[in-house]
């Protein structure tokens, strides 16, 4: 049974991969400014989800339960509706705060107006930057907690087939999770290292990352949506 509760762990690992995961988790790093930050903003993510997982799966379990199939498409579209506003959020923000345009007068009366970026420069008082901190960690547990609803069915299919006892069984969802949780901290720092580098040297290609982030986060979702709402007929079915 050991290498069976070693596999829910690298199964875990395995699932932070999945694209939607990386898309939520890469938009709500773009607030953050430091790879500590990064790593608790990911292990927000995976508590919630861990959380989430365990809870459905061990209540589904342990009362021999069976998950609706159109409860778990409602939960994967939820998953998109979320994944189109985390991109919206992060293109929003690079519009509003990372993108100025000043006019300068210069001598001869000539004013012109030119785009400029001030991400990463200067300081900001204590208490707001601590607020904001403990906002994006809420927000990706909040995340976290969708992203591990509509995975559960999977996870507790996944589950039964391997066990015929619950014990094994909640050990198991809750190596699944720490993989899980471990594997979305590393590739979260992973996914943030070009981007604190980029913003102390290069702005622009800083805010064009977090640009590319922000579409493709949107674009996921819009064809989670598309896929389980109108393509499978949920929506318009």
């Amino acid at each position: 049974m050991g290498s069976v509760l070693l596999l829910g762990f690298m199964i875990g690992l395995r699932h932070a991969l999945e694209a939607d995961h990386i898309a939520a988790v890469a938009s709500l790093t773009t607030r953050s400014k430091s790879l500590p930050a990064i790593a608790r903003l990911a292990a927000a993510w995976g508590l919630g989800h861990t959380l989430m997982l365990f809870t459905i799966g061990s209540v589904v379990i342990g009362l021999d339960l069976a998950m609706p199939e159109l409860i778990v498409q409602y939960l994967e579209l939820g998953v998109g509706i979320m994944l189109v506003w985390l991109g919206y959020d992060v293109i929003r923000r690079l519009i509003r705060e990372r993108i100025h345009f000043h006019a300068h007068r210069h001598e001869g009366g000539v004013t012109h107006f030119h785009a400029h970026s001030h991400a990463g420069e200067g300081d900001h008082h204590r208490s707001v930057h601590e607020h904001r901190h403990s906002n994006m960690r809420s927000r990706a547990f909040i995340v976290g907690l969708v992203h591990g609803m509509a995975g559960s069915a999977a996870l507790i299919m996944l589950t039964l087939g391997e066990f015929n006892s619950l014990w094994p069984a909640l050990l198991y969802m809750a190596l699944f999770g720490i993989g899980t949780m471990v594997g979305m901290a590393l590739l979260s720092i992973a996914i943030s290292l070009p981007l604190l580098k980029l913003s102390k040297s290069l702005t622009w290609a800083h805010n064009l990352l977090h640009a590319v982030t922000g579409t493709v986060t949107a674009g996921i979702g819009a064809w989670l949506i598309y896929d389980i709402g109108i393509a499978d007929g949920l929506i318009l079915g």
